[in-house]
């Protein structure tokens, strides 16, 4: 049950790690907003990675150790942190678009790619109240979808949408490659976190240098918000719960997916209350779906 708790956990961090993505895009430049959201992100494990080199015992002590890897490991967390950065860059600009009440729950279809890559590579097998509760998540998934249909979002020609799908795509991919690093490759969570943190500097770092720099006159202006470095830090603190989820015995992959996609609860509640986006009603209905599906899933086995 650890590991459900700490989904739970990463769900209402990453809930309000969207609030503040949204709110630091309104008028502004995709791109550098993205970088130095990461950059706020990334601060927050340079500490852990000096500890770890100055108080090895005390880090150790208290699971916080990152230990040195070799180069290949850490080829393989750079490959992380190019398709994380490759899937964000496409939310990003989808999330500036749309409504966020119709991005996230479009983003959180997640767990059906995941479960499907669970099964097939890792031979995990939810029980049936869990099985039943993913189809409630998915119908209610599926219902703000048509949702957002009623707002004008034709769902087939609106290229944020088409964004926002690949996004989905390549984060099921990056789910996936977790379970590989942590389960398989035998790589402690907090070594996962920090490293990848630091690569997705770099790799954002050079999409900015190369694409948004030299034109950044023909697009839209940037401008400073607080909700940046909320950004970073809000993700960081979900990614962490995340991790160590991931690491725990008996661990689902397929579960923990969902679990933290229902941040759509988070999202939703914003999207009304803050940013003031319509068809609240309706939404709150698709939205009972998605808590009646985490309750299932929560269940004893």
């Amino acid at each position: 049950m650890v590991w459900m708790i700490l989904g739970i956990v990463s769900a209402l961090f990453l809930g309000c790690y969207d609030i503040s993505k949204k709110l630091a895009l309104r008028n502004n430049a995709v791109l550098p907003v993205l970088l130095l959201a990461t950059v706020f992100g990334a601060l927050m494990m340079v500490p852990v990675l000096i500890a770890s080199y100055t108080s090895s015992a005390w880090m150790q002590a208290h699971h916080l150790y990152v230990a040195p890897q070799s180069w290949l490991t850490h080829l393989a967390l750079f490959a992380k942190a190019v398709i994380v950065s490759s899937s964000w860059i496409c939310a990003y600009f989808a999330m500036k678009h749309l409504p966020i009440s119709i991005a996230t729950p479009i983003r959180a279809s997640a767990p059906v790619w995941t479960l499907a890559a669970a099964m097939l590579l890792f031979h995990e097998r939810p029980n049936g109240w869990q099985m039943a509760g993913m189809a409630v998540v998915f119908c209610s998934y599926y219902a703000f979808a048509v949702l957002g249909q009623r707002e004008g979002i034709q769902f087939r020609k609106n290229r944020w949408i088409g964004l926002i799908v690949l996004a989905t795509i390549l984060g099921t991919i990056s789910a996936v490659y977790d379970k590989y690093l942590i389960a398989s490759l035998g790589i402690a969570p907090i070594t996962v976190q920090a490293w990848f943190a630091v690569y997705l500097v770099v790799v954002l770092g050079l999409v900015v240098l190369c694409c948004w720099v030299p034109k950044r006159k023909n697009y839209t202006a940037f401008h400073w918000s607080w909700a940046i470095p909320a950004i970073g830090i809000l993700l960081m603190i979900a990614d962490f719960a995340y991790f160590t989820a991931l690491s725990q015995e008996g661990a689902l992959l397929s579960m923990l997916s969902i679990l933290r996609r229902s941040s759509v609860v988070v999202s939703f509640t914003a999207g009304g209350l803050i940013l003031k986006e319509s068809g609240k009603r309706h939404k709150a209905l698709a939205l009972a779906g998605v808590l009646a599906g985490v309750l299932l899933i929560m269940l004893p086995r």
